[in-house]
C-alpha cells in the first residue's frame, strides 16, 4: 500500500538523440552491408561459366573427330586460372563486407569500417550509394565518438 508513486521517465540529454539516430543508422548501414555482400558473393560466382568451359577444353569436350586443331591445354589454362582468380576475389571482397558490417554494428574499427565503406563504392550501382552514405555517416564526430567509447 506504501507504494511510491510512478515517476516520469528521465527525459534524455539534447546531445543524447543525435547520438542515438546516428547509433540507429550505424546498424541499418551494417545490415545493408550483409545485403550487399550477399549480392557480391553471388555476382562472384558467375565467372564458374568460365571455370566450367576451360575444365571442358582440357578434357577434350571441345574436340570434334573430323577437326585438326583442338584448342590448345593453355586456352583451358587461361580460362580456369581467370575465372577461379575472379571467384576467389569476389568472394574475398564479400568477406570484407561482411566483416565491415559486423564491425560497423559493434562499434569497432573506425578506420576498418571507413576503408570498407570507400572500397564498397567500386560495387556500382548499390556500393557507390551505400559507401557514400556510409562515409558520410563515419566522418561525423558524434559517430567517432560512438566507435571512441568501446
Amino acid at each position: 500500500m506504501n507504494d511510491p508513486l510512478p515517476t516520469a521517465a528521465p527525459t534524455p540529454a539534447p546531445n543524447a538523440a543525435p547520438a542515438s539516430k546516428d547509433a540507429d543508422q550505424l546498424d541499418l548501414i551494417g545490415i545493408l552491408y550483409y545485403v550487399l555482400a550477399a549480392f557480391a558473393a553471388l555476382f562472384s560466382l558467375f565467372p564458374l561459366l568460365h571455370v566450367g568451359m576451360g575444365i571442358a577444353m582440357l578434357t577434350g569436350a571441345f574436340d570434334q573427330p573430323g577437326n585438326p586443331n583442338p584448342p590448345p591445354p593453355a586456352v583451358g589454362w587461361v580460362f580456369v586460372i581467370f575465372g577461379a582468380g575472379f571467384i576467389l576475389c569476389g568472394l574475398a571482397f564479400a568477406a570484407l563486407l561482411v566483416l565491415g558490417g559486423r564491425r560497423m554494428r559493434q562499434r569497432r574499427s573506425h578506420t576498418l569500417c571507413a576503408v570498407v565503406a570507400g572500397v564498397s563504392c567500386m560495387f556500382m550501382p548499390l556500393g557507390t550509394i551505400l559507401g557514400v552514405f556510409a562515409l558520410v555517416l563515419l566522418l561525423k564526430p558524434e559517430t567517432k565518438a560512438l566507435f571512441g567509447a568501446n
